[in-house]
């Protein structure tokens, strides 16, 4: 696989993302559906931003590499939340993981009127490999 980041610019850096990810010679691709906050037993958290965050971040891993892939073959995150006000602060918690795992993404961020239960945050990736 080759993967090729285009930034024409570089505040982008700062907050985590690329404006564009071009993928070449793929063996395969998985389409992960959102992630949440959502524990083992099916039960929908009803805590804080930052530990819907930390359990959705958890999830998505748990699901990649279930798959037989890796977290640093995500080409494309998208975000979802109830509350950018509420997310904004914790953030530096996704970026630390993405920096973490070396990723380099197209990212999008919604924010939705409602999640899925109690949910607050939900991550949607594309990996590759």
């Amino acid at each position: 696989m080759e993967k090729r980041i285009i930034n024409p610019w570089k505040w982008q850096d700062e907050r985590s993302y690329a404006q564009a990810v071009e993928v070449k010679n793929v063996t395969s691709t998985l389409y992960v559906s959102g992630q949440t906050a959502i524990f083992a037993d099916g039960r929908s958290s009803d805590e804080d931003m930052e530990s819907q965050l930390k359990l959705a971040i958890s999830n998505l891993e748990q699901v990649i590499t279930e798959s037989g892939y890796e977290c640093n073959g995500i080409v494309r995150l998208n975000i979802y939340t109830t509350s950018s006000e509420e997310l904004w602060p914790k953030f530096p918690i996704l970026q630390e993981w993405i920096a973490q795992h070396g990723i380099r993404q197209a990212t999008t961020l919604f924010e939705v009127k409602s999640l899925f239960e109690t949910v607050k945050v939900e991550l949607e990736a594309t990996v590759v490999k």
